[in-house]
């Protein structure tokens, strides 16, 4: 039985712009361990991924769309970087509200690198010490965060990293806030 049988896990994207690595990595590796990881995009067409935000990557179909989720029917929230992505998806005011509604259940959320861009809207990291890339630290300051420099950064529901170097380290944390 592997360690995340029976684990429902939410990522959330754009349809372009999303870190490669951010994505790929993640999604394969939390399935591996045996979670159910469902990605849903803005809409219905392909991912096109992107690598350090300007090499066209690796393309994916998404399973559903962020307007036809409900985050009662997951156990965590997964929000990858890539500069466009992160800058689109926090936008969307369906990402936020899924965020809100995720923290309000006490659900894991984790977001690397850009992808706590999201947090900010949905206005959730006041008292909360969070990491991101680290242009981000004076936007997660100014929504009330302590922004710290290391791979992962684990307060309360909430899973942070910086860049896709980190990604070891994330989805450790994310197994773990589930497990425990």
């Amino acid at each position: 039985m592997a360690t995340l049988d029976g684990k429902k896990i939410l990522v959330i994207t754009t349809n372009y712009g999303v870190e490669q690595d951010e994505i790929v990595v993640p999604t394969e590796q939390l399935r591996e361990r045996g979670a159910s990881v469902t990605v849903a995009a803005k809409e219905t067409g392909t991912i096109q991924t992107l690598v350090g935000d300007k090499d066209p990557g690796q393309t994916l179909e998404p399973d559903t769309t962020i307007a036809g989720v409900d985050a009662k029917d997951f156990d965590a929230l997964v929000i990858p970087g890539g500069t466009i992505n992160a800058d689109t998806l926090r936008q969307e005011s369906r990402a936020a509200t899924l965020v809100q509604a995720f923290a309000e259940a006490s659900k894991p959320v984790a977001a690397i690198c850009h992808g706590p861009w999201t947090l900010v809207e949905a206005g959730v990291l006041s008292g909360k010490t969070v990491t991101s890339f680290p242009s981000l630290q004076t936007d997660l300051r100014n929504a009330g965060a302590e922004w710290v420099d290391q791979e992962v950064q684990v307060d309360g529901g909430f899973i942070t990293s910086r860049t896709p170097d980190d990604l070891p380290a994330f989805v450790d944390a994310i197994e773990s806030a589930l497990t425990a």
